[in-house]
């Protein structure tokens, strides 16, 4: 496992070398807890979309990463996560907004804890809370991994998370 999170680390220095010299997305960092009470880290870049189009305070996320989950050697995990998320941000200073979106995650095995997720393809339901906190943004979101009734068993896992995005 410890090969396959170097690879995954790899990876995603790669992706925020790319990122970052297109000054095209933003830095997300979260901590949280799975449903099976494991550590969780998520490591994000996204952009955000204004959609001033259909309504002034509507923007669309577009974001890709790794979900990491800890647990003894035989339970770690890892899984490349592609989420959109439609915002929407209130009147205010604190520019509060509350997103949601359906995306997709790649689980490394299809195993967490003692669930079995039956297929690596993973659909990923996520909705957050946030606001402006110093040049970035701080969040609470709730992920629920499942997919879909693909193939039984559909067990699923949730994960509650703690996030900061910073503008790069």
């Amino acid at each position: 496992m410890l090969r396959t999170r170097t690879q995954l680390a790899g990876l995603a220095a790669s992706l925020a070398m790319a990122v970052s010299q297109a000054c095209l997305a933003d830095l997300y960092v979260a901590g949280g807890i799975t449903s099976e009470t494991a550590a969780a880290a998520r490591v994000e870049f996204d952009t955000l979309i204004g959609l001033d189009h259909l309504h002034p305070q509507f923007d669309l996320r577009l974001a890709t990463g790794l979900l990491l989950l800890d647990g003894d050697e035989s339970d770690e995990n890892a899984a490349w996560l592609l989420t959109p998320m439609l915002r929407y941000t209130f009147d205010g200073e604190r520019n509060v907004f509350v997103e949601g979106g359906i995306g997709a995650a790649i689980f490394l095995d299809a195993r967490i804890g003692s669930r079995d997720l039956s297929t690596a393809f993973q659909f990923q339901d996520r909705l957050a809370l946030g606001g402006s906190m110093g040049p970035g943004e701080l969040s609470l979101s709730f992920t629920h991994y499942s997919n879909g009734g693909i193939k039984d068993p559909n067990e699923g896992i949730e994960v509650l998370a703690l996030g900061y995005r910073l503008p790069l």
